[in-house]
């Protein structure tokens, strides 16, 4: 009887001092809710519309990441209701990301 405590008690030190190793699993949404897409864009009219809007090269991973990536292409990092024939409808700036 003694002997199932002792293993027991064993396995759970064991269990209990092993390593656990933290990994990030959240991820970074730019843009959500009304202004769901993710857009890089040359310029902003007032807010009220966006021209030569196209998708991100690449996903964004991060704020500073989507910043990067339209600026490598000279635009800006917006978030916008409707993209229409590369125009952006009522846009604004994503989470994370300074103007």
């Amino acid at each position: 009887m003694q002997y199932i405590t002792v293993v027991a008690t064993l396995f759970a030190s064991v269990a209990l001092s092993s390593p656990i190793e933290v990994q990030e699993r959240q991820l970074y949404v730019p843009c959500s809710g009304l202004y769901g897409t993710a857009q890089c864009c040359a310029t902003d009219v007032l807010g009220v519309a966006d021209l030569n809007c196209a998708d991100p090269p690449t996903v964004p991973t991060d704020a500073s990441v989507f910043q990067a990536d339209c600026a490598a292409i000279g635009q800006q990092a917006r978030c916008c209701v409707l993209p229409i024939l590369e125009q952006g409808v009522l846009c604004n700036t994503p989470a994370g990301v300074v103007d």
